[in-house]
């Protein structure tokens, strides 16, 4: 249809349809808008896309600028992993859950670790006490992994670890399980988070000041690029700057001004081209609610991504350009108000990850803003994945939102706000200068103030919350740790300092020192060989921190 034909019949439609209507029947708000804040209009036409060029928007699944998805066929072909994020307790208690998920159609493991594993901590630290277990699984040591993964087959699941400043030791104490079972290393698939940068930016689980921390997050990527070539070394995470405030476009934005300071390093510390580990960066998102813009959030990163690695490091190989990501659907957006309506949130938010072209999917259970899942509750978040895969008929074509008029004009407006967040950071001089100001806590802590004032004033609806109340919290079955957790995490940690070789900790332990002080070393061996020995993790941690010291981040705002 010729163009200045179309606009003239918009303006007949809205003139003689449209606000004659109105005057009757008012919208229900003046302006509708995006969680990113974009203005929607009432309706979107071809004029969208009138200076469109498909191929270089678009192009077809598989190829460059991959918006349309990273695989040929897709889901046709590759179903996404159904992850569920898991661990509690104790090995015991965490091993029971993996078993559990694995039998009722799970197709890959993702651990929690406690806090205290995740900050260098053993479960007797007097820090650590209250803590153990209460997160996610109390791992001090080699011999809490043998049991979290007894009766499971380390070489044909594949396995992700949501841990960052302590990633190299749990990683090892994986590895020695393994082997010890004889499953080489090279074997071993899965994931290992070590995203250090998203800590400082907006979860906080960090240990050392920021230089050792991104030697240490970039020498597990140059290691297992050499030795584990089914190991993703890295799962650069925009989730956790979501959860914290973070608008669409800042968190596709912040997220890879992370993983372009991370290839950077890597390639100065490695001496390697891009190609030689940029094939194994992963990504972590966050799917809300909103469906049209998530799913345009999605394929927006896509195409960035690839345009980064093709046009800012010269990657040659296609994998390099290809935006592997997991997904999670947005643990904010719960409510301990009426949590069976939970159930419809991550429902929707799941839909927005497939329909984005998610790699892999967690859902969030509807108790969770209540307590840790229960098997009931975890049971029908894997249903929701699988009545999605398996009934809804959305996997049957590739992009079935692409082309759409109004998810692709999301799709080059949070383009173009993520561009422009991410170019500001590059005139700081990169993301790790530009933590250091300040710049990506304060946009988000902003960004969530605003969000809390709408939702204050009802300008942003919750049900449950701000409509729809109900006088009272609905009673649902709460997951509770049993004490009991500590008593045998600890009781196991006691034998192991008694039963294993004094000298042979003591002397890896030193091994760790002389390479920490090194800066030329990759600490990824020496960790490892005081794994296997028997260290635990507080006392690798503790050396680390006698070299490196502990950050303690300024004020910014």
């Amino acid at each position: 249809m010729d163009s200045e034909k179309l606009k003239q019949k918009i303006l007949e439609w809205e003139s003689e349809v449209v606000l004659p209507l109105i005057k009757k029947v008012p919208e229900r708000k003046k302006v509708f808008t995006t969680e990113e804040g974009l203005e929607v209009r009432r309706v979107y036409t071809p004029l969208e896309l009138e200076r469109w060029d498909y191929l270089e928007k678009l192009g077809l699944p598989g190829v460059y600028p991959y918006t349309r998805g990273i695989y040929p066929t897709m889901y046709r072909g590759r179903p996404w992993t159904i992850r569920q994020y898991a661990g509690y307790g104790s090995a015991e208690d965490t091993n029971e859950r993996y078993r559990y998920l694995l039998s009722i159609g799970q197709t890959g493991l993702s651990i929690a670790f406690d806090l205290p594993t995740q900050l260098g901590y053993d479960p007797d630290h007097p820090l650590a006490w209250y803590e153990v277990g209460k997160v996610g699984v109390s791992t001090p040591a080699v011999t809490e992994m043998d049991i979290v993964f007894r009766d499971i087959p380390m070489d044909k699941i594949s396995t992700s670890m949501t841990i960052n400043a302590t990633a190299i030791e749990t990683l090892a104490m994986y590895i020695a399980v393994a082997e010890s079972r004889g499953v080489p290393r090279a074997v071993l698939d899965g994931t290992t988070q070590n995203d250090i940068l998203k800590e400082y930016i907006a979860r906080n689980n960090y240990i050392y000041p920021p230089e050792p921390s991104m030697r240490y997050s970039v020498d597990l990527i140059l290691y297992t690029a050499k030795e584990m070539p089914k190991w993703n070394p890295i799962s650069i995470s925009g989730y956790h700057m979501e959860e914290a405030g973070a608008t669409p476009a800042m968190e596709i934005a912040f997220t890879f001004a992370d993983a372009v300071e991370y290839i950077r390093w890597a390639k100065e510390r490695g001496r390697v081209d891009v190609d030689a580990f940029a094939p194994k960066l992963t990504f972590f998102f966050a799917a809300r609610t909103n469906l049209f813009e998530q799913v345009a959030k999605f394929r927006a990163a896509r195409r960035m991504w690839a345009r980064i690695m093709k046009e800012w490091f010269g990657a040659k190989d296609p994998r390099s350009m290809l935006l592997r990501f997991h997904t999670q659907t947005a643990g904010v957006t719960l409510t301990a108000q009426q949590p069976m309506v939970n159930i419809i949130r991550t429902t929707l938010q799941a839909l927005a990850a497939v329909l984005g072209g998610t790699q892999s999917l967690h859902v969030n259970s509807y108790d969770e803003a209540l307590s840790l899942p229960t098997e009931e509750s975890v049971k029908l978040s894997v249903r929701v994945q699988q009545v999605l895969l398996y009934e809804s008929g959305v996997v049957d074509t590739i992009d079935p939102l692409g082309g759409s008029y109004y998810v692709e004009w999301l799709t080059d407006q949070i383009e173009e706000r993520a561009w422009k967040h991410l170019e500001e950071i590059e005139k700081m001089g990169g993301m790790l200068r530009a933590v250091k100001l300040g710049y990506p806590q304060r946009e988000i802590a902003r960004a969530a103030y605003e969000w809390q004032l709408k939702v204050e004033k009802g300008e942003v609806p919750i049900v449950g919350v701000n409509m729809f109340t109900e006088p009272e919290i609905p009673k649902v079955k709460i997951l509770k740790v049993d004490p009991v957790a500590r008593e045998r995490v600890v009781s196991r940690l006691r034998k192991l300092r008694e039963g294993r070789d004094k000298i042979k900790v003591r002397d890896a332990l030193d091994g760790v020192r002389r390479a920490a002080e090194r800066e030329e070393v990759n600490m990824f061996t020496p960790i490892y060989e005081a794994v296997k020995v028997g260290a635990t993790i507080g006392e690798i941690s503790g050396v680390l921190r006698d070299v490196w010291g502990e950050w303690r981040a300024p004020e910014v705002f």
